[in-house]
């Protein structure tokens, strides 16, 4: 299990910003021995496989062995592409002898984030989200101010005199890119620099690659079926799709017909499972999609989202119509009632 505190610990934020990178990077060290066999735990995404990758580099020479493992199943296809290409080397928890490691390193995530986590003795944890729960470890670096984990971790790199390969430079760069949505949402002055560190180093056209990794080559169909079923009214766009493989093609659709520079509104669904699920864009000036998403389907299924993007997912069986004869038509006339 989780080793548990005695209270909050709140003290966790204000030690961690009293430190130095150095002091921080030689407690760090002080956790391992040569002996150990390290294994690093993480909820596989871009920025925690980054950080996974910095957290081998810095105990190189330095420990015995170092693996990686995640419980999750890595499906979003840009982080397959990051795996695959960057030769990443992962194992499923579910398959790994815990027992057999000396050490634990938790990163980019906490113990409470997950039930795989709660019943793991970490003995360092290193994370950017808000503290959540109450546990102890051997050390721990928790900074919720940066943008991204593995903005920290090119820190610790630096501070160690450790210039990162392009490989390990490439997924760090990739990972503070995603996690702080290209610094549009968040991010602070130490995201920037490490991103301006690894400028230079990553390899940038893969990272473009990995970004317009979105669809499988059997899921171009989709693109026909909703250019087929395409209609234009009043500056907007319509058009259901039919069953899909996974929603998320929806959205890439319907961020690709958002390019379009004289459409207002752009509305995309189809049939995913036992729901009917529909994405909104505009351009959120004077108008809200998440409103109008909520208004629409609210009362009937999940509704929501922000001001130029949103999401509703219908259970069918609330719906009035069959699913075999909602159509694009249908998808309109629901939603110009609301308009």
């Amino acid at each position: 299990m989780a080793r548990k505190s005695k209270g909050c610990n709140p003290s966790i934020l204000e030690q961690s910003a009293r430190r130095s990178t150095k002091e921080r990077l030689n407690q760090f060290w002080k956790v391992f021995e040569k002996e150990d066999e390290v294994l690093v735990v993480i909820n596989a995404d871009p920025d925690a496989l980054a950080c996974a990758l910095a957290v081998k580099r810095l105990l190189r020479y330095r420990t015995k062995t170092v693996a990686i493992a995640h419980p999750n199943e890595i499906r979003r296809l840009n982080n397959v592409a990051m795996v695959e290409r960057l030769k990443i080397p992962l194992e499923r928890l579910k398959n790994v002898k815990v027992s057999k490691y000396s050490k634990l390193v938790l990163i980019d995530s906490q113990p409470s984030h997950l039930p795989p986590f709660e019943k793991l003795p970490f003995n360092v944890i290193i994370d950017h989200h808000p503290i959540a729960g109450n546990w102890e470890a051997d050390y721990i670096d928790i900074r919720p101010e940066y943008g991204a984990c593995s903005t920290m971790m090119v820190e610790y790199l630096r501070a160690a005199s450790m210039k990162p390969s392009v490989i390990l430079a490439t997924a760090l760069f990739y990972a503070i890119k995603v996690d702080t949505q290209d610094f549009e949402k968040k991010g602070g002055l130490a995201d920037g620099i490490s991103f301006r560190y690894l400028f230079n180093i990553a390899n940038r056209n893969l990272v473009r690659k990995f970004e317009l990794t979105e669809l499988r080559r059997s899921e171009l169909k989709y693109f026909s079926e909703a250019l087929a079923a395409l209609k234009y009214s009043k500056r907007r766009y319509y058009t259901h799709v039919g069953r899909v493989r996974s929603p998320d093609v929806l959205v890439i659709i319907a961020d690709f017909l958002n390019h379009v520079g004289e459409i207002d509104w752009v509305f995309v669904s189809g049939i995913h499972g036992d729901k009917l699920v529909v994405i909104f864009r505009c351009d959120g000036y004077r108008k809200s999609a998440g409103k109008l998403a909520t208004r629409i389907f609210g009362s009937i299924g999940s509704a929501g989202g922000h001001k130029d993007s949103a999401r509703a997912e219908v259970p069918l069986k609330n719906l009035d119509i069959d699913d075999k004869d909602f159509n694009t038509l249908t998808l309109k006339r629901l939603t110009m009632r609301h308009m």
